[in-house]
């Protein structure tokens, strides 16, 4: 275990991240953050007015920005975007500077979860959403794995069952 006291959670849209990261961070008695409503917080706009009007790589400019100014704080547990993994300097970053937790879920469990979410730009194009989501879950979850210190799935388990899962990762006393 890093001795770190940042908890970073990676992983697609859908698996859990800022939910679960909101309610372990009550538990720990840390602060919480999600990187995409900083985002939102500091633009006025929500993310697909960002994607619409900037792109993707205009909105992947703003959160590097924010990784790298939000893994500084310590301690915090950060909840990222999906596509933070892409650049290999937040992967670097998250690395270095907290543990990181890799949510992982399968794709029946990532659809049920995202298919009435009209904030996911990504999701939102020509194809299928099935279709987007196994796109980048094959393109993306290497890069997951490379970053993370552990990888929790949260498929099928009960939010408390995942949240007694990472916490058994730390070397804490709650």
């Amino acid at each position: 275990m890093k001795t770190h006291s940042n908890i970073f959670l990676i992983g697609p849209m859908g698996a859990g991240k800022t939910t679960i990261g909101r309610q372990l961070a009550r538990r720990l008695h840390m602060d919480f953050y999600d990187s995409d409503r900083i985002i939102e917080e500091r633009t006025g706009v929500d993310i697909p007015l960002i994607f619409e009007k900037e792109g993707e790589a205009g909105f992947r400019q703003r959160e590097s920005a924010v990784i790298d100014e939000f893994t500084r704080k310590n301690p915090i547990l950060l909840a990222t975007g999906g596509g933070v993994v892409l650049d290999e300097n937040n992967r670097r970053r998250l690395k270095s500077r907290g543990t990181v937790f890799y949510l992982s879920s399968d794709l029946k469990s990532l659809l049920e979860r995202t298919h009435k979410d009209k904030n996911r730009p990504l999701l939102h194009g020509e194809e299928p959403a099935e279709v987007i989501l196994s796109r980048l879950i094959e393109q993306r979850d290497p890069l997951y794995r490379e970053t993370a210190d552990y990888i929790v799935d949260t498929s099928n388990d009960s939010l408390r069952h995942v949240i007694q899962v990472i916490i058994g990762h730390l070397d804490i006393s709650e």
